[in-house]
């Protein structure tokens, strides 16, 4: 992909390592800072960075979508404020990485693993500001009491209706519940979500 033809986005975009980085430089022409995995724990320095860069120009946080990932991403929203990011979400794609000889615990494919077109249409649907204009979010956007109507959250069978969602969009099954209110926000318009949950026989609408 040319220089011309790569995605510019006006928020710094947070990654878990140096393979992630080096994929996505194909696709963007944005900042990329990478958490070097855990380490990010005990890097004062990096975390001051990702603060004043969440503060000047808003972070996108593109972690992949196993358990270490979840951690890194809720570790961020724990030293940024929220208002200032956007989470990106990689579908969940079982294989393995070119360069490794092993498939990850989990058996999912990381950032470095997904194709571009994945990759490309993930960033587009997470909000962020591509050349200058924001990409399509839903303007309804889905809040947990759309949740709790149609009995995702806050009743016996929820945690069970979730998981049967989280499935079908090809999402992690783990997802708390406010992760996948703000992935589903990210993927879907309201009226989007409400079909795909009118395929399933819950007994409520939203």
């Amino acid at each position: 992909m040319s220089d011309a033809e790569k995605l510019s986005l006006k928020e710094v975009v947070i990654v878990e390592g140096k393979y992630d980085k080096i994929r996505l430089q194909s696709l963007i022409s944005s900042p990329i800072i990478t958490l070097n995995g855990f380490r990010i724990f005990k890097d004062k320095e990096a975390q001051t960075l990702i603060r004043k860069l969440a503060v000047s120009r808003g972070i996108l946080i593109m972690t992949d979508v196993d358990s270490a990932g979840f951690v890194l991403r809720n570790f961020l929203k724990g030293i940024v404020d929220e208002k200032s990011i956007k989470h990106c979400y990689i579908p969940v794609v079982y294989g393995k990485e070119k360069r490794k000889t092993e498939y990850s615990k989990e058996g999912k494919l990381g950032v470095e693993g997904i194709n571009s077109t994945l990759l490309a249409q993930a960033i587009k649907n997470s909000g962020a500001t591509i050349n200058g204009v924001k990409s399509d979010v839903t303007a309804r956007e889905i809040t947990k009491m759309d949740f709790f109507d149609f009995g995702l959250c806050g009743r016996d069978n929820s945690a069970k209706m979730r998981e049967q969602v989280l499935r079908y969009l090809s999402l992690p099954e783990y997802l708390t519940t406010n992760a996948m209110i703000s992935a589903v926000n990210c993927l879907y318009t309201y009226d989007e979500f409400n079909e795909i949950l009118n395929k399933f026989n819950f007994g409520g609408t939203l």
